[in-house]
């Protein structure tokens, strides 16, 4: 529809922008059915998501990226209908048909910003609806440290020139017939692994559930903050971590509530009056 190109630090700030957005947001969800699911095992999914897609793309580069560019092409939809309807803040049921307009807008201007934006919409949803769903399962605790990890895993791989590789077979994977490619976050001159939204959806989940909707706010203005001047480092590197400001995020939240809590008066002890006969003398 509208062949523009982007400069790469505009492009690049709306890929940022998206990442605020799926922490802001993310719902919660609260099911007594899936009480029995949970478990601290679930914090592993982030980190191992990032080390996983790098060593299996890495043995099978062609195929693996094919593959997840097709699974991606199923569920992603899937997911952010999901998100629509029921997982995201504010979701109603009747929302989710709009990922069918999303869908077909990707189809129709594939390669168009139009096309770009929509697809990256529906990645973005499909992350918010992971996130509640990892969130509603798993101890906050343990999915902070996920969160944490992940971003340091992403971090020594990018520093390691490990994840190029198997990013340039996935970007360069596309489906058949011209279908939209969900596999990853591409607006205009700028690309964002889809683990980058994944991480940001799991914070806004984690946020939601624990802390409520103000301080999931303030966190999202602070992500996208972060992650803008994180792309200055753009001027001297071609490539860098983007789970790295989420991450910060929830580091410096988890500091300042720990302050407040530290500055937070203390109520005063009240005394407990000694029972009859037990060495007390009762006021009068």
């Amino acid at each position: 529809m509208f062949d523009v190109v982007l400069p790469f630090w505009i492009s690049i700030a709306v890929l940022s922008v998206s990442q605020g957005l799926a922490v802001a947001l993310a719902g919660t969800l609260r099911i007594q059915r899936l009480t029995p699911l949970a478990g601290r095992l679930w914090a592993l999914i982030p980190p191992l998501s990032v080390l996983a897609f790098v060593f299996v793309a890495r043995a099978a580069e062609a195929a693996s990226a094919q593959g997840l560019t097709y699974l991606a092409l199923v569920a992603v939809p899937l997911l952010a209908a999901l998100a629509l309807g029921w997982l995201a803040h504010g979701a109603r049921p009747l929302r989710a048909i709009l990922v069918l307009l999303l869908f077909a807008l990707a189809w129709a201007d594939r390669g168009g910003l139009v096309g770009e934006g929509a697809a990256l919409l529906l990645s973005g949803l499909s992350c918010v609806a992971l996130g509640t769903l990892l969130a509603a399962v798993t101890p906050a605790r343990w999915l902070a440290g996920g969160i944490v990890a992940m971003a340091l895993a992403d971090t020594a791989l990018v520093v390691s020139d490990l994840l190029q590789r198997p990013n340039n077979a996935l970007n360069a994977a596309h489906p058949a017939a011209g279908l939209p490619r969900l596999q990853s976050a591409v607006f205009g001159s700028a690309v964002m692994g889809y683990g980058d939204l994944f991480i940001a959806g799991v914070l806004g989940g984690l946020l939601a559930a624990r802390l409520g909707r103000s301080a999931q706010l303030r966190a999202a203005g602070l992500t996208v903050l972060l992650a803008l001047c994180f792309d200055l480092l753009f001027f001297l590197v071609n490539e860098l971590p983007a789970t790295v400001p989420v991450a910060l995020t929830l580091v410096l939240v988890a500091l300042r509530r720990r302050r407040l809590s530290a500055l937070r008066p203390r109520a005063p002890e009240q005394p407990v009056a000694a029972a009859p006969g037990r060495g007390a003398p009762l006021v009068r």
